[in-house]
């Protein structure tokens, strides 16, 4: 062992066989230097201070072997590179032929803007990569940004990270936990592999992959993706979030709830604004709008839904369908008001209410909860309610009907242009033991304007304001064309039975008026001996 050398000045050590990136550059400031010409040792003590293959290292005790190109680095480890990036450690050993170092106890590496701390770090100076497996935490200088994992690997050159296992993740009014995530932070974005919660100020934000932009809060998530917020919610298999704009998209299993007022929506896509107030629904899409005693459900090839003030506006499009357990409806299109409690129907619109069937060019529902009040019906207005399966229907017919209701049975009808009701009376016939009631007949009346009665589909009275014509006819000598009323049309076979049915393309097996252009000559119209009930 040579004796102890106290440097005062550059000192340089040389290996024979090595190149001049081989060398380590002594600094001044070290008080003592050993070598042990038995291993290759050079071991250095207090201050030391050197330069090893483009990197300043600072510590209290060093060994340096020459040979193999390792250092180890003992007592306040500081490394420097390129001014820019320094780490501390209580000890070090670094391989120079790999170029790799281990740092252990009270690890830090930072630069201008982070700091890394952990207990053990894997530096790769190669690939400017440093890594962790048994926890660490990455801190902004600059923001508030802190985040803690079990693995991370850091890349100072490019400052990009990667974390898995307990990830979480804190910024201003920001907490994200997953399970794997990557930061890139030219983009100031996070992408994150596995079981993912994101809370901000505004929202909660669960999925298990994606991306989300820190500064700005946009965000696209896959896999079980939802987002919740105070007032509404919305899932889907993939999910576009743009906060500052106040735009939500969904791709696939799309589904949004207002919580406000109590209405949602599904689709295969969808569309939501809150600054235009509105939201975009496509492909198999339904809205379900809960009620006191029962849930409405209105499918379409498209919906939409405005938000007023209060309430909602939903607009059905091609191949509109309502189903409620207490009434079931269909049209061309639709719209509903949450706050006018009031749904509109345009184009060969269908109202389906326990036995009765009501069509007309347009038809408007009044409904609380889903109690129908009043349905009224325009152009080319009908009611029809079946008293015989595919036999004999009462039937109403009109230029417009206002037709009442009790418990979604109509118990009232005000026909008003071109009245006609067709009805098939009944009489109680006795026999041996008890009465029994037999249809006698059918009944023909027209009339400018009537207020017919109806009780359980039965036509129970008649009031008109002028004298009506009509006829009544004995069942044997009834024919079919003289049993319906102009433009009769059975469509029971397209009434919802289920939600499910909104989606299905029922087949149209209708009962129709067959036409007969001697069907006036047949009729002997007689008016009737009294204007009441």
């Amino acid at each position: 062992m040579k004796s102890a050398l106290i440097i005062g000045a550059l000192f340089l050590i040389k290996a024979n066989s090595f190149s001049q990136g081989d060398l380590l550059e002594l600094l001044p400031g070290s008080e003592t230097l050993e070598y042990d010409e038995e291993t290759g040792r050079h071991r250095l003590t207090g201050n030391v201070n050197f330069l090893y293959q483009g990197n300043k290292m600072y510590c209290d005790s060093a060994h340096y072997f020459a040979k193999n190109k390792t250092v180890r680095a003992y007592g306040h480890v500081h490394i420097n590179k390129r001014d820019t990036l320094n780490l501390f450690c209580d000890s070090l050993f670094y391989d120079g032929k790999d170029r790799k170092a281990t740092l252990w106890g009270n690890v830090r590496v930072r630069d201008n803007e982070y700091k890394l701390t952990t207990d053990t770090l894997h530096y790769d100076t190669k690939k400017g990569q440093a890594y962790y497996h048994h926890g660490g935490k990455v801190e902004s200088i600059l923001t508030k940004e802190v985040l803690t994992s079990r693995i991370g690997y850091f890349h100072p050159n490019t400052k990009n990270f990667f974390f898995s296992k307990n990830v979480v993740y804190k910024g201003v009014d920001l907490t994200m936990t997953t399970d794997t995530l990557r930061y890139v932070y030219s983009q100031k974005k996070t992408y994150f592999y596995g079981p993912t919660e994101i809370q901000t100020k505004d929202a909660l934000i669960l999925c298990e992959s994606g991306w989300y932009q820190t500064e700005t809060g946009k965000a696209r998530l896959s896999k079980n993706a939802s987002i919740s917020r105070e007032k509404d919610y919305i899932s889907g298999d993939t999910l576009i979030y743009n906060p500052d704009l106040g735009e939500s998209e969904g791709i696939g299993n799309v589904y949004y709830l207002d919580s406000t007022e109590k209405i949602s929506f599904k689709g295969d896509y969808g569309f939501m604004s809150d600054t235009l107030n509105y939201s975009f629904l496509t492909g198999r899409a339904l809205a379900i709008k809960e009620l006191k005693d029962d849930t409405v459900y209105i499918h379409a090839d498209t919906l939409y839904t405005f938000k007023l003030d209060s309430s909602n506006m939903v607009k059905a499009y091609h191949g509109a369908r309502i189903y409620a357990t207490k009434f079931q409806g269909r049209a061309d299109s639709l719209t509903y008001s949450s706050e006018k409690k009031l749904i509109e129907m345009y184009y060969e619109p269908i109202v389906w209410a326990k036995n009765g069937e009501l069509k007309g060019d347009y038809i408007e529902v009044q409904i609380d909860d889903t109690i129908i009040h009043q349905v009224n019906i325009f152009e080319n207005a009908t009611i029809l309610m079946e008293v015989n399966p595919e036999t004999y229907y009462n039937q109403i017919g009109g230029k417009k009907i206002e037709a009442l209701f009790n418990d979604n049975d109509i118990y009232r009808a005000y026909v008003h242009g071109n009245a006609t009701t067709i009805f098939f009376p009944e009489e109680e016939v006795k026999t041996d033991t008890s009465f029994t009631k037999k249809r006698i007949g059918m009944n023909r009346l027209y009339a400018s304007e009537l207020r017919v009665d109806i009780d359980s589909s039965e036509i129970t009275g008649i009031t008109y304001i002028e004298k009506p014509d009509g006829t009544f006819y004995p069942l044997e000598d009834l024919k079919k064309d003289q049993q319906f009323v102009q433009g009769f049309l059975w469509l029971n076979a397209l009434r919802p039975t289920s939600i499910e049915a909104l989606f299905e393309e029922a087949t149209d097996q209708t009962i129709e008026e067959e036409p007969n252009e001697e069907i006036e000559e047949d009729m002997e119209y007689k008016p009737l001996d009294k204007d009441s009930e």
